[in-house]
């Protein structure tokens, strides 16, 4: 894929993505995408993991972004392009500025500029990667669906905005960092050539009442999976947090940890916290420090689990169900997630007996086990932003459906089946 034998900072950054097998970044590097929205939020969360994944150049008709998100674009990836247009998808003629475009993400909410994008891609033989976060009367939820050309399907119908004009209109943030990455995820594949989703992509669950903002929560480790925790716990406002993590930010951690920007050798946890403070206002605290047995868990009334080790897992449902503590434990691998929510109050099996951990555990060598988590450099698993986005808004959601007395059955997540959630 590079010529070059010496990884460049470029290489290095991205290293956990070129280490999977078919992947080919030069597609995405070149690549040059459209974006048009109507609700600043996701559009902004697409755009600012499209910049964590490397593509460089995007196009963007809004009629706003939210500037904090935005500004981390150009610092986690320095070649990014962004032109913006700030104004509504309306006309034909506006179609012009996405010349060159390989494809075209529409995240917009008026059935108009759904209608327009969907025939420009019927002209223009370009696919239209079509989302949104949605609700009903009872219902809220995402859908993402990918029109290609000549693929013609009733689906269509079901992805084009009841409301033809735009319109002021809430968005939920959690439900919205989900609907990115299920995007982003479609985008990626139609850039490399790849495989995009027959089905239409939909995640829902009834409507939410108003939650607790007083819950301390812990989250343990301040990964991937920890940043878009982080980042949907504050979006859905808790404030009272604490991250435990005594890993330094390298720089293999840049294609999907967001927050780490321009903070390399710096701890992750404190790092974490110090910009979900500044830039959402919450009171989040670090703890640089592994997770044991004998660590104190009693402050927190729910517990996030976004290690990458079967054994602190384990350790971490045990702790977990002595002390009668909400446990949220979420895992990924590279198109494969997880999320499983284990309630003391209805005497669910833990997330390391429901998932098998201690099988797995158990049948590892001895010195294998007693290991210590590694960093991420001497720990080269393959890793992307998208599943660990998709999967951290899930168990962001989870919390919220378990507080409004909502069913909370374990999700999975597959970027390789028809229908993947």
């Amino acid at each position: 894929m590079y010529s070059s034998s010496t990884p460049t900072i470029f290489e290095a950054r991205l290293d956990r993505q070129l280490q999977i097998a078919g992947w080919d970044q030069r597609r995405l590097r070149e690549g040059k995408i459209g974006v048009v929205g109507d609700a600043d939020r996701l559009a902004s969360l697409f755009i600012l993991a499209a910049a964590a994944l490397g593509i460089n150049q995007i196009v963007v008709i809004a009629p706003s972004l939210e500037a904090r998100l935005l500004e981390m674009a150009p610092k986690i990836n320095p070649g990014f392009h962004l032109t913006f247009l700030e104004g509504f998808y309306t006309h034909p003629r506006l179609g012009d500025i996405f010349h060159h475009c390989q494809a075209i993400v529409d995240l917009s909410r008026y059935g108009l500029a759904n209608k327009l994008l969907l025939e420009k891609g019927r002209q223009d033989h370009l696919p239209i990667v079509r989302g949104c976060c949605y609700e009903t009367e009872e219902e809220e939820g995402c859908k993402i669906f990918t029109y290609l050309p000549g693929r013609e399907w009733q689906a269509l119908a079901e992805v084009v905005s009841p409301l033809n004009l735009p319109r002021p209109h809430a968005e939920d943030p959690v439900l919205a960092i989900i609907g990115a990455g299920l995007a982003l995820g479609e985008t990626k594949n139609i850039l490399m050539g790849q495989q995009a989703s027959p089905e239409v992509l939909d995640y829902r669950r009834k409507k939410l009442a108003p939650a607790p903002s007083d819950l301390a929560i812990g989250v343990v480790g301040a990964g991937a999976l920890g940043n878009f925790v982080g980042l949907g716990l504050a979006y859905a406002g808790f404030p009272h947090l604490t991250f435990m993590d005594p890993d330094a930010i390298e720089i293999t951690n840049l294609n999907r940890q967001v927050f780490f920007y321009e903070a390399l050798g710096l701890n992750k946890a404190e790092i974490l916290a110090q910009r979900l403070n500044a830039a959402f206002g919450t009171r989040a605290q670090a703890a640089a420090a592994y997770l044991r047995s004998a660590t104190d868990i009693s402050p927190f009334d729910v517990i996030f689990d976004c290690v990458d080790n079967h054994e602190t897992r384990i350790v971490l449902s045990e702790k977990c169900a002595q002390e009668k503590k909400i446990l949220i434990s979420s895992g990924t691998n590279i198109d494969q997630g997880q999320v499983v929510v284990y309630d003391p109050k209805q005497n669910t099996q833990t997330p390391a007996a429901l998932l098998g951990l201690y099988g797995i555990v158990d049948r590892r060598h001895p010195e294998t086990r007693q290991q210590q988590p590694e960093s991420c450099i001497r720990q080269p698993d393959p890793a992307v932003i998208m599943t660990n986005q998709i999967i951290a808004g899930l168990a962001v959601d989870s919390l919220r459906r378990l507080l409004d007395g909502q069913e909370t059955p374990p999700i999975f997540y597959d970027a390789r089946g028809d229908y993947r959630l």
